[in-house]
């Protein structure tokens, strides 16, 4: 589903932790330093594999024909992704609904989508969006909302340092957006 390494990158990345840990006042000769440029550069480009992904190779066909039109959710989903501010973690779990309009999307695909736009430098309120947005594109759904709860280390790490804080961020899109009724149903049904 994703591109072969890109060594280019991974050397370019390595040089860069180099300076970076150089630059701290690190001593890169240290033994418990020795490999960790490398390390940190795999790393990066394993946490920014989303860049190396296109949502129809991660889809892979897995939409099926259905009548049904009653409302799918996923809730739950575990989420992993950058600041773009800070290149700090941020960790959380994301709810996804739609509606579907003659076909349904495989379940996994939904997890996979999430993860695809988590694993991209981002803001939780822009990863909301394209999340729904890319769900109605692909399915052609009625409808759909996505709720993103996270814990940022950008704000627990450093500048305010709040430990407990949580942010809430949310995407309505087509009848979670002009029906109460259906947002009141989904919101209801992740609160289970």
């Amino acid at each position: 589903m994703s591109k072969p390494v890109n060594n280019t990158s991974l050397n370019t990345m390595e040089h860069a932790y180099r300076d970076i840990i150089s630059a701290i006042g690190e001593d890169l000769s240290r033994p418990g330093l020795l490999d960790t440029p490398l390390r940190a550069a795999k790393a990066m480009q394993f946490l920014t594999r989303g860049y190396e992904q296109d949502v129809d190779k991660v889809i892979n066909n897995a939409l099926f024909p259905s009548s049904s039109e009653e409302m799918v959710i996923v809730k739950n989903i575990e989420l992993y992704s950058m600041c773009e501010h800070h290149m700090l973690p941020f960790i959380g779990k994301c709810h996804v609904a739609y509606l579907p309009n003659g076909k349904v999307l495989g379940l996994s695909k939904i997890a996979r989508i999430v993860d695809m736009y988590a694993r991209r430098l981002q803001i939780q309120e822009n990863l909301t969006k394209e999340i729904a947005e890319v769900i109605i594109q692909k399915t052609d759904a009625a409808g759909a909302a996505v709720i993103i709860e996270a814990q940022h280390m950008c704000m627990m790490m450093r500048g305010v340092e709040k430990q407990n804080s949580v942010m809430t961020t949310s995407c309505m899109l087509g009848a979670f957006r002009n029906s109460q009724n259906t947002r009141n149903e989904f919101l209801s049904l992740i609160r289970r």
